[in-house]
C-alpha cells in the first residue's frame, strides 16, 4: 500500500487568528487551483422575498426544533449519548451509529444561523453542548460516543471495529462544524476537539491497511479534512486527504455501493449509494483545489456528465434506486452480483413513484455543484445548485420547518401493490434514519453563503435573493451591494451600489441560467451591449461608483419540459417549469371528482403567472 510520509512541521503550533483569513463556508481563499472563493460568513443578510422567508422559518422554527429534537433524551437520545460517554450521566447508547454526526450538523446549522444573527444564546448553547463533548473525547483524540460508552462498561478501548459503522463519518461533521463554528466566533473550544479527532485519523491512517480504513463507508471526513488544513495550514492534513483517495479501491472487497471496487481514477460511471458517491466527489474537489491533480478533475467531469445526462431529475434529485443490484458490479457468477441502496441506477433508470432521491443524496449535490463552481466559474454548476436547491432540497422539509422527508419522489400514489420503506407524509423525527433533516437545516441556514463568490477580476452573483452585501474585494477595497427581486416568482433582479471604494474597474459577474433564453441586462438605465447568453455569466466591466444601478430581467415563462424517451417511466408526460421551479400537480388542486391520473395537458398551453 502507499504509506504516508510524515511531514516535519516547522512550527509547533498552527496559530488560529480569525481575523486574518477568510472566513467563508467553503474557504477557498489561498487556494491554488480555485478559481472562486467564497464570501465571508454573515457577509450576506437575507432581507425579503423567497430566501429571506425561508431564513425567517429557519431562526424561528427550523434550528429550535431541530436543537429539541437532538437534545432531548426522549426523541433522538444524540446528545444524551454524549453525556454518557462523557460520565455526566447514566445508560446505555441509543441510536444510530452515524447519530454523532447528526448531532454535528444540527450544532453546524446552529453556528451558521449564529454568523447572520449573532444571537447570544445560540453561543451559549453551543457553549454548554461542546463542553460535553470535549469530555466524550478519549485522550488520544478517537471520538465516538458508541464506542466510549461501551468502553466505559468493559474497561477495554476499541475503535473501527465494525467497518459498516460511521466512526470516520462522524469525524468528517465534527471537523465541518469546528471551522464554521471558529470561522464564526472565533472560539477555540470545538476546534481543539477537532484537531485531536484530525490527528487522531492521521495516524489511523498512517499505520492501518486498506481493509480497515474502509469503514469510512459515508466519506464526509474528505470534506473536514481539507477544511481543517484550510484552517491550520497543517500539510499533514492535506497529505491525509489525499492519501484517502489513494487508498480507495486498494481493498480486495470493495463494493460498488461504497464506490471503492474501482479505484476513484479508474471509474466510468457514478455508482452505488448516492449520498456516499456526491459526498466523494466534494471531497476530491476539494483536493483538487489544493493539489491542482488533473487526474482528479477529469475523473469528476466524467461523473458530473454522467450524473446530470443519465442520472439526474429534473428536480436535481439523485439516487433513483430504493434497493437493488448493482449494474457496473454483477456477473453470471452469483457470488460475485452486489447489492446497492440508496443508489444509482443504469442510464436513463429514472422511476417516479418508487424514486428514492434522499435529501442527503441532493444535498450532497449541491456541495460537489457548489465546490465545482468555484473550481470552474463555470455557470453550469451552480444551475445545478438552484436546481436542487429549490426542487429536491426544500421538498424535504415542510413549510414550518418543523417535519420532514427522506426521499423525494416525483409521483405519489397510495396503491401500489407493495409496501415502501420511507414515509410518503412528513414527520418531526425519522425514526429509522434522521440524517436527513439537520442536513437539510444546516443547508438552508447556509444558502445565504452560495449567494456570491470573490475572485480577482470582481464579484459573481451565483443564486438570487433579496439581501444586502458587504464585503471586501481582492484588492481591499470595500463593497456594499443592495440586491432588490421577488425572484424565482419573478424575474426582475435590482442591484444597487452602496458602496464601492475601488479606484479600478471590475467586474460584476451575472448568471444567466440555461433555461433564460433572451436575458436583458440594464446598467444606469442603459442598455448593456455585452454579451447576455444563457448558461454563462454576464460580465459588466467598469468602475463602479455609489448609486450605480444594475437591472437585470430574466424570462419566466412557464415550460412544458419533456423527458428524454429512453426514461420509460416518462414516456408521454410533461413536467412543468418557470424558472428555476417545477411545479408539482397536487390532488388538493383538483376538484373532488378529479384524480390525478386523469389530467391531460394540452401541448398549446399558454400559463399565466397569478399572484395569491
Amino acid at each position: 500500500m502507499r504509506k504516508l510520509s510524515y511531514i516535519l512541521l516547522m512550527s509547533a503550533a498552527f496559530g488560529l487568528n480569525a481575523q486574518a483569513q477568510q472566513k467563508a463556508l467553503v474557504n477557498t481563499s489561498k487556494s491554488p487551483y480555485a478559481k472562486l472563493h467564497g464570501t465571508d460568513m454573515g457577509s450576506v443578510t437575507w432581507t425579503d422575498g423567497f430566501w429571506g422567508e425561508r431564513f425567517k422559518v429557519a431562526r424561528e422554527s427550523m434550528v429550535p426544533q431541530l436543537w429539541k429534537v437532538y437534545t432531548s433524551a426522549d426523541i433522538s437520545h444524540a446528545y444524551r449519548n454524549f453525556e454518557i460517554a462523557a460520565g455526566l450521566a447514566e445508560g446505555s447508547h441509543s441510536g444510530p451509529s452515524f447519530h454523532d454526526g447528526d448531532f454535528y450538523k444540527t450544532l453546524e446549522a446552529v453556528a451558521s444561523m449564529y454568523a447572520s444573527t449573532k444571537d447570544k444564546k445560540l453561543d451559549e448553547m453551543m457553549d454548554k453542548a461542546i463542553a460535553t463533548i470535549a469530555k466524550s473525547q478519549r485522550k488520544d483524540g478517537y471520538i465516538y460516543t458508541m464506542a466510549m460508552i461501551e468502553q466505559r462498561k468493559t474497561g477495554e478501548a476499541s475503535q473501527f471495529q465494525d467497518r459498516l459503522s460511521f466512526e470516520a463519518y462522524n469525524i468528517g461533521h465534527l471537523m465541518t462544524a469546528a471551522c464554521v463554528h471558529y470561522r464564526v466566533t472565533g472560539k477555540r473550544n470545538l476546534m481543539d476537539v477537532a484537531i485531536k479527532a484530525t490527528d487522531y485519523l492521521y495516524k489511523f491512517y498512517k499505520q492501518s491497511n486498506p481493509t480497515l480504513a474502509r469503514n469510512a463507508i459515508c466519506p464526509s471526513h474528505y470534506m473536514g479534512v481539507i477544511e481543517m488544513y484550510r484552517t491550520l495550514g497543517d500539510k499533514r492534513y492535506l497529505e491525509l486527504a489525499s492519501h484517502l483517495i489513494d487508498i480507495k479501491g486498494e481493498i480486495e472487497d470493495g463494493t460498488d455501493d461504497n464506490q471503492d471496487r474501482i479505484p476513484f481514477r479508474k471509474q466510468e460511471k457514478v455508482m452505488g449509494h448516492a449520498v456516499r458517491a456526491t459526498y466523494l466527489y466534494a471531497g476530491v474537489a476539494d483536493v483538487y483545489a489544493e493539489t491542482g491533480d488533473k487526474t482528479l478533475l477529469s475523473q469528476l467531469d466524467k461523473m458530473w456528465t454522467d450524473l446530470t445526462q443519465h442520472k439526474m431529475y429534473i428536480t436535481g434529485g439523485c439516487g433513483s434506486l430504493y434497493d437493488g443490484v448493482s449494474p457496473d458490479g454483477t456477473s453470471y457468477n452469483p457470488k460475485d452480483v452486489q447489492k446497492i441502496h440508496q443508489a444509482f441506477g443504469r442510464d436513463y433508470q429514472l422511476p417516479n413513484h418508487t424514486a428514492h432521491n434522499e435529501t442527503c443524496a441532493n444535498i450532497g449535490n449541491v456541495l460537489w455543484n457548489w465546490r465545482m463552481l468555484q473550481l470552474t466559474g463555470d455557470a453550469k454548476y451552480a444551475d445545478v445548485v438552484e436546481l436542487a436547491l429549490y426542487n429536491s432540497v426544500l421538498s424535504g422539509i415542510s413549510l414550518d420547518g418543523k417535519r420532514f422527508l427522506y426521499t423525494n419522489p416525483l409521483s405519489y400514489s397510495e396503491n401500489l401493490p407493495f409496501q415502501q420503506r420511507w414515509s410518503k407524509e412528513r414527520v418531526e423525527y425519522i425514526s429509522l434514519s434522521n440524517c436527513c433533516p439537520p442536513n437539510t437545516v444546516r443547508t438552508i441556514t447556509e444558502v445565504s453563503n452560495y449567494a456570491y463568490s470573490l475572485a480577482d477580476k470582481g464579484l459573481y452573483v451565483n443564486i438570487y435573493g433579496g439581501n444586502n452585501f458587504s464585503s471586501k474585494l481582492s484588492d481591499g477595497s470595500q463593497l456594499k451591494l443592495v440586491q432588490e427581486t421577488a425572484y424565482p416568482w419573478k424575474g426582475d433582479i435590482n442591484f444597487r451600489f452602496e458602496q464601492s471604494t475601488s479606484k479600478k474597474p471590475y467586474s460584476l459577474f451575472l448568471r444567466i441560467p440555461a433555461w433564460a433564453e433572451s436575458a436583458e441586462i440594464m446598467v444606469n438605465g442603459k442598455a448593456f451591449k455585452g454579451n447576455v447568453k444563457q448558461g454563462q455569466y454576464a460580465e459588466i466591466n467598469r468602475k463602479w461608483s455609489k448609486g450605480d444601478k444594475v437591472e437585470l430581467k430574466l424570462p419566466m415563462d412557464a415550460q412544458l419540459m419533456e423527458s428524454n424517451p429512453l426514461v420509460e417511466e416518462s414516456r408521454n408526460q410533461v413536467a412543468v417549469k418557470r424558472g428555476p421551479v417545477v411545479y408539482c400537480l397536487e390532488a388538493a388542486d383538483l376538484p373532488a371528482e378529479r384524480k390525478l391520473a386523469d389530467i391531460v395537458i394540452p401541448a398549446s398551453i399558454n400559463f399565466q403567472p397569478k399572484e395569491t
